[in-house]
C-alpha cells in the first residue's frame, strides 16, 4: 500500500504526500492531496509501528474508535485510515491556518472578544464530547487547529471514554496545561479538561500560560503550590470573563466550575455564538419586536429588539453564512424601517443613524446591545468600503 525512504514522505496509492507539517514521538504530519480530479487536499498523520510501545498502541487505537464515529464543526474529522508492514495512516481534514499555538504567538494577546468568541467555539465542541462520555485529557493550543476563524479540536491520542464519576490516575498530556491533580498524580476524572480550557483563556488574553516556567522543576513547584490562580496586575477584562477564569482555574477540583455551570454561564454564553441559524433567530425576534412595537407594547418590543441584537452581530461572523449582502440587506430594511417610524423600539436596532446613549442610560442589558451593534456596523462599513 505505501513505501518510504529516509529522505522522503510515504507514497499511498490514494494521495500524494508532500511537505512534512511537524513531528512528534510516534507520528509525523504530512500535507496532501487525493489523486484524481478532485485533488482534495487532507492531512496525512503517519504513525510508524516501530516506534509503538503498548501504551501508544492502545492511545493510538482509541484515538481511531473515537474520531472514526465523531462527526462535529469544531472536532477534526478522521476521513479514513489505513496501514501497512510499516505504518499507520490516519487521513485527517485538512486545517489551512495552522495551529491556535502558532496564531497566539503571532498575535501575543488577543482581544477578549476574539478570545471570548474562540471560547466558545472550543466549548461546544467539548459539549459534544461531554454528552459522549469522551474526555480529551490533552487540550492545548497545539492540539487546536484553524480551518479560516473557526476552532477544531485535534490529537486525540490520549482521549478516553470517561463517565463523570470515573476516576483515572495515569499521567497523559503536556506538564504547562495539566491540571493540578493530575501533576500530583492523584485521582482524576473528566474535570481535568475545564483546568486546561482555563489555561488556554487566561495565555490568549495575557500572552503567557498562569505557570509559564524555566524549568520543569519550577513549573511542578508553582503547579504542586496551594496559592490560588490570580489574574495579572492590571489585568483590564470583564466581571464575567474575571469569574470564568478564577472558577476554571480552581486547583481543588471538587471546587472548580462543573461542566453544566460552564456550559451555561454568561461569558461562554452559547446561546449566541455564531451559528448558521444565527441570522434565522435574529429575523424571527425582529419580526416578533415589530408586532409588539405596531401594538404599542414599546417596552416588551425594545427587549426583542435587544434580543435580536445578539443574535443579528454572531450571523455576521458566521463562516456558514451563505454572504454578507444577505446581512447587509437585512440591515438596509432595518435602517430604513427605524428612520420611517422613528419609534422608540426601532432607535435601537441601528444606533449610528439615531440618538440612542440616553434611552441605554439605566439599562445596561441595552447599554450592551449597543455596544455590540455599533462594532457590527463598523464592520459592515468596512466590508462595504473593501468592495
Amino acid at each position: 500500500m505505501a513505501s518510504t525512504s529516509s529522505f522522503a514522505p510515504p507514497k499511498l496509492s490514494d494521495f500524494i504526500l508532500t511537505e512534512r507539517l511537524g513531528s512528534g514521538t510516534y507520528a509525523t504530519v504530512y500535507k496532501a492531496y487525493r489523486k484524481g480530479d478532485s485533488r482534495e487536499v487532507v492531512a496525512v498523520k503517519v504513525v510508524g509501528k516501530k516506534t509503538l510501545n503498548r501504551a501508544s498502541t492502545e492511545n493510538l487505537l482509541t484515538e481511531i474508535e473515537i474520531l472514526k464515529t465523531m462527526s462535529h464543526s469544531h472536532i477534526v474529522q478522521l476521513k479514513d485510515f489505513q496501514w501497512d508492514a510499516e505504518n499507520i495512516y490516519l487521513i485527517m481534514e485538512w486545517c489551512s491556518g495552522g495551529d491556535l499555538s502558532c496564531f497566539l504567538r503571532s498575535r501575543r494577546i488577543l482581544p477578549e472578544r476574539m478570545a471570548r468568541c474562540f471560547l466558545q467555539q472550543i466549548a461546544c465542541a467539548l459539549q459534544f464530547l461531554h454528552e459522549r462520555n469522551i474526555s480529551h485529557l490533552d487540550l492545548k493550543p497545539q492540539n487546536i487547529l484553524l480551518s479560516g476563524s473557526v476552532l477544531k479540536l485535534a490529537d486525540f491520542g490520549f482521549a478516553q471514554y470517561m463517565s463523570p464519576w470515573d476516576e483515572q490516575s495515569v499521567l497523559r498530556g503536556s506538564p504547562l496545561y495539566m491540571a493540578p491533580e493530575m501533576v500530583c498524580r492523584r485521582q482524576y476524572d473528566s474535570r481535568v479538561d475545564l483546568w486546561s480550557v482555563g489555561v488556554i483563556l487566561y495565555e490568549a488574553l495575557f500572552g503567557r500560560a498562569p505557570f509559564a516556567s524555566r524549568s520543569y522543576a519550577e513549573l511542578e513547584e508553582k503547579i504542586r503550590s496551594n496559592q490560588p490562580i490570580e489574574l495579572p496586575p492590571g489585568a483590564r477584562v470583564s466581571k464575567d470573563c474575571r469569574d470564568l477564569l478564577l472558577r476554571l482555574l480552581e486547583r481543588n477540583p471538587d471546587a472548580r466550575i462543573t461542566f453544566a455551570e460552564f456550559f451555561a454561564h454568561p461569558f461562554v454564553d452559547m446561546e449566541h455564538m455564531p451559528s448558521p441559524e444565527s441570522l434565522l433567530k435574529a429575523k424571527a425576534l425582529v419580526l416578533q419586536a415589530v408586532q409588539k412595537d405596531q401594538e404599542g407594547e414599546r417596552s416588551a418590543a425594545l427587549s426583542l429588539y435587544c434580543s435580536a441584537l445578539e443574535h443579528f452581530v454572531p450571523s455576521i461572523h458566521c463562516k456558514h453564512s451563505n454572504s454578507y449582502s444577505h446581512i447587509l440587506s437585512v440591515a438596509s430594511v432595518l435602517q430604513q424601517y427605524c428612520i420611517d417610524r422613528c419609534t422608540v423600539g426601532l432607535k435601537v436596532v441601528f444606533p449610528v443613524f439615531l440618538s440612542a446613549p440616553e434611552m441605554s442610560r439605566d439599562q445596561p442589558r441595552l447599554l450592551a446591545a449597543l455596544e455590540v451593534a455599533s462594532a457590527a456596523i463598523a464592520k459592515v462599513f468596512y466590508i462595504l468600503s473593501m468592495g
